[in-house]
């Protein structure tokens, strides 16, 4: 299956072809979750995240030296009008500030 834009997941996006993963937050893993929790709290950030990117323009904006992750994805900061929108998604309260590493979220 060709994807060209849609959202995975509250932290990868494809746009226009191009898999990117949202480099300033981390969110709980919808297709892998440890717990229901985890899972329920994932559809929600994914769903939230859809919303937020099609409420008007964005920009995705390289972050620090780093390009890539290890799996190939851009990494990418989602802004519009100067703001994060991962910012958005962790004072929801649907995703967590990414410092590194991944937190369990069960």
């Amino acid at each position: 299956m060709v994807r060209k834009t849609c959202v995975v997941d509250g932290d990868t996006i494809w746009l226009e072809g191009v898999k990117i993963r949202v480099a300033d937050i981390d969110t709980p893993e919808i297709s892998q979750p440890r717990c229901d929790y985890e899972y329920e709290l994932g559809i929600k950030a994914r769903d939230r995240l859809v919303t937020l990117l099609n409420q008007g323009e964005f920009s995705a904006v390289p972050i620090g030296n780093r390009d890539e992750d290890q799996y190939g994805r851009k990494l990418r900061v989602l802004k519009r009008d100067g703001r994060s929108l991962g910012d958005q998604l962790v004072a929801e309260g649907l995703a967590r500030t990414w410092t590194g590493r991944r937190e369990p979220w069960c």
